[in-house]
């Protein structure tokens, strides 16, 4: 195959992805560390595993922020940022709902989208997921700090083809494998954007968010990968009804081994488990109300005060949609509205105060991240 390169606009950013195949399923690839979507055409391997994937999908892949054919950004950028570019690539690609292929780094973002849209989430796979969940295990907690040792180490020599040896270590004695290894560690990601990707997963944890999924989820991992397995271990068991597969192998990179096995559970998943309707999904509800708004309102008389109360609802709706919030209803002089993020909510309501300070009245805000249970648009509550 021989896909086009497209763009999807996620806010002042351009994310980079492609469509292939045709089947009765859409399939998302949410690609690990650093990826770089054409390059990924001239590997062999890889070829035959995208277009495995479009034999029975339709798969749609992206780059993400400041990798690949991206554009580049300054930093590493947030999950909430990601599920993001996530949505802006699904309603490009006029994908309502999809199976979500996780590939290790990608894995933790995949967790985070199926618990906050089961609306867009068909079901998830996560293959070779990097650590992003809590361990109490002391053994386990070494094993994932060897892991980002040796993966710092990686950084230092980007662009040499270094990550062979701990991604392909059966492969590590091919010289020319080793130089197109080089090759698209260059071209998928920088030094610096490499460097601040590891820095950024040490800091992720997804246990609460995994503990939310509510779509049929199916967690694969093989059992000598430099990935430590652990973690996998964990989030099978956060997630409820999680199904954990564990594969023979030591190398990552799905190419190698026996990468049909990967594939052909990725295939009977994708065809045969459905997700019920969502009822419930990971959210941050905002509550605002106006301080002291029964004496103002006395003061200043009824139609001063509706007056206000207009300017005041005008300046919290424009934050709400400014800030991709969801407004759910007015209480008293208060809003409720809910987010996919709790960093978005924070800066609504910090813009919010702000704004209707300047016309005279104070607000204060409230903000719950939990799972929440979804209401139809016409239900009252």
């Amino acid at each position: 195959m021989d896909p086009a390169t497209r763009y999807a606009k996620s806010g002042d950013v351009h994310i980079a992805y492609q469509v292939v195949g045709d089947g009765p399923s859409d399939v998302v690839f949410i690609p690990g560390w650093a990826s770089h979507l054409e390059l990924a055409w001239s590997d062999p391997g890889m070829a035959y595993v995208l277009n495995r994937f479009a034999s029975f999908s339709r798969l749609i892949r992206f780059d993400k922020r400041g990798t690949g054919l991206s554009d580049p950004v300054v930093g590493a950028p947030t999950l909430e940022e990601r599920m993001d570019d996530l949505r802006a690539v699904m309603d490009a690609a006029g994908s309502e709902r999809a199976v979500l292929f996780g590939e290790c780094e990608g894995g933790a973002m995949s967790v985070l989208f199926a618990a906050t849209h089961p609306d867009r989430t068909e079901g998830l796979v996560v293959y070779g997921t990097m650590p992003s969940v809590a361990l109490d295990d002391p053994s386990a907690r070494r094993r994932v700090d060897v892991f980002f040792s040796r993966l710092s180490g990686l950084v230092d020599g980007w662009g040499r083809g270094m990550s062979l040896d701990l991604f392909a270590p059966s492969a590590a004695g091919d010289e020319r494998l080793r130089r197109s290894y080089g090759d698209f560690e260059r071209a998928s990601a920088s030094p610096g954007m490499a460097c601040a990707l590891l820095e950024a997963l040490r800091d992720i944890d997804v246990g609460a968010a995994a503990a939310n999924v509510r779509v049929p989820t199916l967690i694969l991992h093989r059992r000598d990968d430099f990935v430590p397995i652990e973690p996998a271990r964990r989030l099978a068991e956060l997630i409820p009804g999680a199904r954990l597969l564990e594969l023979e192998g030591m190398d990552h990179e799905l190419p190698l081994g026996d990468s049909e096995a990967v594939i052909g559970e990725a295939e009977e998943f994708a065809g045969t488990r459905r997700a019920p309707e969502p009822d419930r999904a990971l959210l941050t509800v905002l509550f605002t109300d106006i301080v002291g708004s029964t004496g103002r309102a006395a003061e200043l008389g009824d139609g001063r005060w509706r007056g206000l109360l207009t300017e005041h609802n005008r300046i919290v709706r424009r934050e709400l949609e400014r800030h991709r919030g969801h407004e759910v209803k007015t209480v008293g002089d208060g809003f409720v509205a809910t987010f996919d993020g709790p960093a978005r909510a924070i800066r609504c309501a910090t813009a919010s105060i702000a704004g209707v300070r300047r016309i005279g009245l104070e607000v204060r805000a409230g903000i719950h991240t939990g799972e929440t249970e979804l209401f139809d648009e016409t239900s009252e509550g």
